[in-house]
């Protein structure tokens, strides 16, 4: 949407990359079904639920899927990361794929299985001031904000890497 913007000429100035976010593997809590690694969520008897492919964490995983050459058979692809995260909470599935800030977020709810072939996957996140701000300083300050110590500090304390 951002490359929309600027080829549109929406931008006073170019885009700022400002964070990060990869994939990881959720499960159960303590990982009764052992899963270990993306291969792990085609076992037998692994019911894994992941995002639909126009959801960015869908198409993230089918990148991941791609790239791997490892086929999911998911349960189900839901249209939202919260979607994948309830039916691990609530035990209608095994595993899931979803943002590292979003298990950071679910907590003690989930047991995260990072996996290394989600660097293939990473989703960078830009900023830009828009030529229409209605306050086009305060906007630019928000920027700088963001991409400073702070507001890095911040979204790295909610999981984020930086971009």
């Amino acid at each position: 949407n951002m490359d929309k913007a600027a080829q549109a000429g929406l931008l006073d100035s170019a885009p700022v990359n400002f964070a990060s976010n990869a994939l990881t593997i959720v499960v159960g809590r303590g990982n009764p079904k052992q899963v270990n690694s993306f291969q792990d969520l085609t076992k037998p008897g692994v019911d894994v639920v992941i995002c639909a492919e126009p959801v960015p964490c869908g198409g993230a995983t089918k990148r991941i899927e791609q790239v791997t050459g490892v086929r999911l058979s998911p349960l189900s692809e839901e249209t939202s990361v919260a979607d994948v995260l309830t039916k691990v909470t609530s035990g209608q599935a095994d595993a899931g794929v979803v943002y590292v800030t979003d298990a950071q977020q679910a907590g003690d709810a989930v047991t995260e299985v990072g996996f290394v072939e989600s660097s293939q996957a990473v989703n960078v996140y830009p900023l830009a001031v828009l030529k229409q701000s209605g306050n086009a300083d305060l906007a630019r300050r928000f920027v700088v904000h963001v991409t400073g110590e702070a507001g890095q500090k911040a979204l790295a304390e909610a999981g984020f890497r930086a971009p």
